[in-house]
């Protein structure tokens, strides 16, 4: 009798003993991981390990993953593992694209189909460059009368990447550039409209360089303009009309008939609701007709048409 107590000790510590002791546990090292930035088309590797915590032997049936950038090693299921064991997963990343991208992969193990959580995530670079380009690269204003404004319409591209655009510049006080606010932010492979607008303030051909200063390589973007400003003579003719509210400039045509046909007398858009022609000859009658353009080109139809008869 006196060695009974003893075995209930012994029982009672048995049955207190906590079921997770004896429970088959997969642990993973890490869960979580980022590729950090990985250039577009290449791949990076890593390995995640596979921790048994229990005290039996686990099984490895089943994995599977989402994220299309991320894939899984060479891996043969079943995996055993046995109690206090190791077993490493080799995860890849693979970008297509620019920007991050995030993925998980899951491991199911038995008994009881114990489903693992890996999270990754990655972001994809692309090698190139960002640029910024403008389209023309050269501009020609042709002949403007001295005192008047011509204008022409560029567009600024970024590609390989956002640009943004800081500043712009220009290499002659007659040409200036409108239409844009900055700083500005081009999102990859988009456009923005942009006018280069010549004003010569006195005779003679002006050629310069107007450009953006931007995060682009190669900064800053340049385009070649160049103009030529023409003294009025001693006879010429002043046009002023209603503006267009949705025009980003205008055509000012001339004939020595009103049935036409008219040609275009300026070399580049107008860019204000005046013009000075003064290539007329005296004693000849002239007829003229505005159109306005918009900013995605289209033109509209003649306005009225004037008479202008230059004396002798």
């Amino acid at each position: 009798m006196r060695y009974f107590p003893l075995v209930f000790m012994v029982s009672l510590l048995c049955w207190l003993a906590p079921a997770s002791a004896w429970a088959q546990e997969l642990e993973c090292s890490p869960c979580t991981y980022n590729f950090g930035t990985v250039t577009v088309g290449s791949s990076a590797s890593y390995s995640i390990q596979l921790n048994n915590t229990g005290h039996k032997e686990l099984s490895i049936t089943g994995m599977w993953k989402s994220g299309t950038p991320f894939s899984i090693g060479k891996f043969p299921l079943p995996v055993k593992i046995g109690p206090g064991k190791s077993f490493e997963v080799p995860i890849r990343f693979t970008p297509s694209a620019n920007g991050q991208t995030d993925g998980v992969f899951y491991i199911v193990s038995n008994p009881g189909d114990h489903k693992l959580v890996i999270d990754a995530s990655g972001t994809g670079e692309s090698n190139a460059k960002r640029q910024l380009g403008i389209s023309p690269a050269t501009l020609s204003f042709g002949n403007v009368a001295v005192g008047s404004s011509a204008s022409l319409p560029a567009t600024l591209t970024a590609s390989h990447g956002a640009v943004t655009i800081s500043s712009d510049r220009s290499t002659s006080s007659e040409f200036a550039i409108l239409g844009v606010t900055l700083p500005v932010t081009i999102p990859a492979g988009k456009s923005i409209p942009v006018t280069i607008q010549f004003t010569p303030s006195s005779s003679g051909t002006d050629p310069a360089k107007v450009g953006f200063i931007s995060n682009a390589e190669g900064s800053p973007t340049v385009a070649q303009v160049t103009g030529t400003g023409i003294a009025q003579g001693s006879s010429s003719v002043s046009l002023s009309w209603d503006g267009n509210g949705s025009a980003v400039g205008y055509n000012v045509f001339r004939s020595n008939s009103k049935a036409g046909p008219f040609e275009a007398i300026n070399t580049a858009l107008d860019a204000s609701t005046s013009y000075t022609d003064s290539t007329v000859v005296a004693g000849t009658t002239y007829y003229y007709a505005t159109t306005a353009v918009n900013a995605q080109g289209d033109q509209s139809a003649y306005s009225n048409i004037s008479e202008v008869v230059i004396p002798n």
